[in-house]
């Protein structure tokens, strides 16, 4: 009986499932790296904002201190906005006639607050408390960067589980002394050895505690 398919079929049946499997191996890294992308993630990304608020200009020009703004970040899980009235405490008296600042003021005479874009946007299956890291010598700029350099905001980290992972699996890399939160440029001289004893200190849970589902998905 004649052969119906030609001897060269085996050798093209083979090429094509190990191309097949080199394909969807490639499609898959292709889709990770989309998944770890800046257009994903929104890393690096600059939102537009009803005002160019500068964070170098006020942290590291002015000197003004996080919680100026921020009241809530060490007693609550929201950091706060800062409403209108505390933007016109400076500036009813400074810059009161610059166009930039126009939104500022309408809202101070409608009472209608800012509609600020919210920059560091995590998923509403994802609690975060700003006041338990705070509480336990996370620093600010552990996870929005330094904000102090930031001349118009932006999300300094990719936010994704992954990261948080990373940083609740070895605490003790990123912990600083209390005093020092708020301190966008401040650094240890064997940061391996201070974060251990400050894991002991501020009686930081196990990792495997940190790592639980529950701590951050209730």
């Amino acid at each position: 009986m004649a052969q119906i398919f030609h001897r060269s079929t085996n050798a093209l049946s083979r090429i094509t499932i190990y191309a097949a499997v080199f394909i969807v191996a490639g499609l898959g890294w292709v889709l990770m790296e989309i998944d770890r992308s800046p257009y994903t993630t929104g890393e690096g990304v600059i939102l537009k904002q009803p005002v160019p608020f500068s964070h170098e200009h006020h942290v590291a020009g002015l000197g003004i201190d996080c919680r100026y703004c921020h009241t809530s970040v060490e007693t609550t899980a929201f950091a706060g906005i800062p409403p209108t009235a505390t933007c016109m405490n400076c500036h009813k008296t400074i810059w009161s006639d610059s166009p930039l600042l126009e939104p500022v003021r309408s809202s101070l005479r409608t009472g209608q607050p800012l509609r600020w874009s919210r920059v560091n946007d995590l998923p509403d299956f994802v609690y975060f408390n700003h006041s338990i890291h705070v509480a336990k010598g996370i620093g600010c700029v552990s996870c929005h960067g330094r904000v102090d350099k930031m001349p118009l905001m932006r999300q300094a980290a990719s936010l994704k589980m992954e990261w948080c992972l990373d940083c609740h699996r070895h605490p003790e890399k990123a912990l600083r002394p209390r005093a020092e939160v708020f301190n966008m440029a401040w650094t240890s001289d064997d940061q391996a050895r201070e974060g251990l004893r400050l894991k002991q200190d501020f009686r930081v849970r196990t990792a495997r505690d940190l790592t639980s589902c529950s701590t951050c998905h209730r």
